[in-house]
Formats: C-alpha cells, structure tokens, sequence
C-alpha cells in the first residue's frame, strides 16, 4: 500500500478525522432533526390552525362590518375600536377591571408570599400543608363557581355562608343580587383567592428556597432581628424576579378574568369584566367586528401593562 493509499485509509477510518465519521455526524444530525419535528411538528401545526391563524383572521374581523359572519366583506377601518372607546359598557367595563385589577393583584401576592413564608419556616407536615394550599389550584374555575354559587354564597338559609352568619343573629344576604354595598365582590373575591394562592405560594416557596442561609446567618451576627428585619432586608430583596414575575402573572389574569364572572354573574352589568362583554357580543349578538375589536383592545392594554411593569420593576434581571 502506497503512502498516499494508507493516509486516504486512516482519513477515511480515523472517528475524529474520517470522511465516513463526518458522514455518519451528518446523518446523525439529520436524525436528531428529523425526530424533532415528529415530535414537535404536529403541535406546531396545531399551533399554527388553532390559535395564530385564529388570532390573525380576529384582527382583521375587528377592522370590518362582521354582523353575522366570520367573512370580512365592508372594511369600516377603525370605526369599531371609536366605537368601543366611547363612553359606554365596554369601557365601563374595562375601567371597573382596572380597579379590580389593582385591588385583587397586591391582595393575592401579600397573601401567597405570606403563605410561602409561613410554610417554608414550619417544622412539621411541611407536604401535607403545602399540598393543602396547592390542591385548589387544580380545580375547575367552573366547578369552583358554581360551588360558590350554589353551597356557600347561594343566599337562601342552607348556604353555608348565611348559615355561619345565622348564628351570629344576622339575616339572610342575597350575596349574589345588586344590595348597596355590593357584596357580590365577596363571592367572586373570595373564590379567585382560593383558587390562585396555592399556585403562587409554590413559586414563592422556591424562591424562598434559592436564599443561602450563610445570608441569615450573617445578619444573626450583626444583630438583625428574626423576623421583620430580616424579612425587609434579606428575604424580600431575595425575592425580586420571583415577585416580578408572580406581579405579572397576577396582572394578566386579572384581566383574563371570566369563569368566575360568567358563572357567577351571567351577563350583570355590574361586576362584568371585558371578555364576558366581549363574549356576549361576539357570541350573543354575533358581532364578531366589534368583539374582535374589544380582544385586541384588551390584548394591547395587557401587553403595555406588562411592558411597564418590566420596565418599572426590572423583569428579567437577576435578583
């Protein structure tokens, strides 16, 4: 064998240097590619169908007179977002949900960080108290609706809410009707609650759990008192991306708001948060321009309202 053959053979056979090597890396990378997008690729045509081919023919409804069909055919421009805009239910709605928004979110966050803190110091059942906070959060919006609805604040005498008041000497309330003070926010408050601090509470929780004790023990020894001390200067400033990140998330679904509101107030025009109006016009009147209209109206106040909170709080950097 040549000198010229022997070195083609071991370039050929050598794993780190060889054509055959390269090949085989080649059809090994097609491979990995390949089993990618089996996986992947029905999800991403779903995707694709399903929610981003949805989202574009809505935006296009909401510039067109679409009463009674999803088919555009009268382009109205921009008339159905003046429309919305103007004085009236939709922005009624929209600004009772600010208020909503900003009363719900600092009430859910206080209380799931205090939950997590609670349960992270505890000595005992730390998995049975966790889970008992936890479990709500895999419960249906709609079933717990409608047992808020119909055992607790139904507002006859067997409810369990009228009940416990009962014994106090206090008459029947119709939670769920339009009294002043409109009590109805007790319902819907008291069941958003029990649904959304379990879930918050366990990122909390982890959070909690990434703070090197070397921190607290530190502070021990320059005299920082256990407890609200140590909590201001080492726990909360420790908690900056879990806490931007859970503000976000509460913000955001404050504004997605509708199980509860549909379920325990129907079409009200007190308590009717935007999708429930939206929904009732696109699916009620078949006003699918001024619905879409309504969604991306609501979709942009979202995302500005996220993009300021980033900016306001530093989403994203390290804490």
């Amino acid at each position: 064998m040549t000198t010229a053959q022997a070195t083609s053979s071991s370039s050929v056979d050598d794993p780190r240097t060889g054509s055959k090597a390269g090949r085989r890396q080649n059809r090994g990378i097609r491979g990995v590619t390949s089993a990618f997008w089996l996986f992947v690729g029905p999800f991403a045509i779903g995707l694709l169908i399903f929610v981003y081919i949805p989202i574009l023919w809505s935006f296009g409804l909401s510039f067109a007179d679409a009463q009674n069909t999803v088919t555009p055919s009268k382009w109205v421009g921009l008339s159905n977002y003046i429309d919305l805009l103007k004085p009236g239910p939709f922005l009624s709605s929209l600004i009772d949900f600010c208020i909503f928004a900003v009363f719900i979110v600092p009430v859910t966050f206080a209380a799931a960080l205090g939950l997590a803190v609670l349960l992270n110091k505890i000595r005992f059942a730390k998995a049975f108290f966790r889970s008992v906070f936890f479990i709500p959060t895999a419960c249906s919006y709609v079933v717990a609706s409608m047992v808020w609805k119909l055992s607790i604040f139904n507002g006859v005498r067997f409810g369990l809410a009228n009940t416990v008041l009962g014994w106090f000497g206090v008459d029947n309330i119709a939670w769920l009707a339009t009294p002043s003070p409109p009590l109805y926010w007790v319902a819907i408050i008291t069941a958003r609650l029990w649904l959304q601090i379990g879930f918050y509470m366990i990122l909390f929780i982890a959070g909690l759990q990434r703070i090197p004790n070397e921190l607290y023990e530190a502070a021990d020894v320059d005299g920082a008192k256990r407890g609200w001390q140590q909590f201001r200067f080492i726990t909360f400033p420790q908690l900056q991306a879990t806490s931007v990140a859970v503000l976000l998330l509460l913000f955001i679904n404050a504004f997605q708001a509708f199980d509860e509101f549909f379920n325990l107030m129907g079409n009200s025009s007190l308590a009717r948060p935007p999708l429930v109006y939206l929904y009732y016009t696109a699916m009620g009147s078949q006003d699918f321009g001024h619905g879409s209209a309504g969604a991306v109206i609501l979709a942009l106040l979202i995302v500005l309202v996220s993009l300021v909170q980033g900016k306001i709080f530093g989403f994203g950097k390290a804490s």
